[in-house]
C-alpha cells in the first residue's frame, strides 16, 4: 500500500533558526524552510523534516542521522575545527579515541555528536562513499 510512497524521516527541535544555522553552515546541508519548518536535503537524494516544539521538545536519546563518510578522521577533524563537540559514552571509552572516534566495537569506525536541540548525529566510515 505504502511501497511507492516517497516517506521521509523527520524529528524535533527547540529552536529552528539554530538549527538552520548548524545544519547549513556548520555541515553544509541543504537546508530551505518552509511554514517553520527545516527541510534537510541530503546527498541521497532524500529529505529530513525537522519541525518545532519549543519548551516541549526532548532530545531524541538514539541517532536520529547516520552520515557515512570516506574518510572518518578528516570529516571528524574539520567538525571538531567548526565547533562540534563528539560524544565520549562512557560503555565504550576502552574503543573511543582521542578524537572521539569509536572504534573495533563491532561495526565501523563512528563517531556522535549532538545538534544545538541536543538530538543524537553520526558519522560513520563507509568506503563504498565517493572521495
Amino acid at each position: 500500500m505504502l511501497g511507492q510512497s516517497p516517506a521521509f524521516s523527520g524529528f524535533s527541535v527547540d529552536d529552528v533558526d539554530k538549527a538552520a544555522e548548524f545544519y547549513r553552515d556548520l555541515l553544509g546541508l541543504t537546508v530551505s524552510v518552509d511554514n517553520g519548518m527545516l527541510t534537510l536535503r541530503l546527498g541521497t537524494g532524500a529529505s529530513v523534516l525537522v519541525y518545532p516544539k519549543g519548551a516541549d521538545h526532548t532530545p531524541a536519546s538514539f541517532t536520529v542521522l547516520n552520515f557515512p563518510v570516506r574518510d572518518i578522521d578528516s570529516t571528524v577533524a574539520t567538525l571538531t575545527e567548526r565547533g562540534v563537540v563528539f560524544e565520549r559514552y562512557p560503555s565504550m571509552a576502552e574503543a573511543t579515541d582521542e578524537a572521539g572516534v569509536v572504534r573495533g566495537a563491532g561495526g565501523p569506525p563512528i563517531a556522535w555528536f549532538t545538534d544545538p536541540a541536543g538530538n543524537v548525529l553520526s558519522v560513520l566510515e563507509d568506503s563504498s562513499v565517493p572521495a
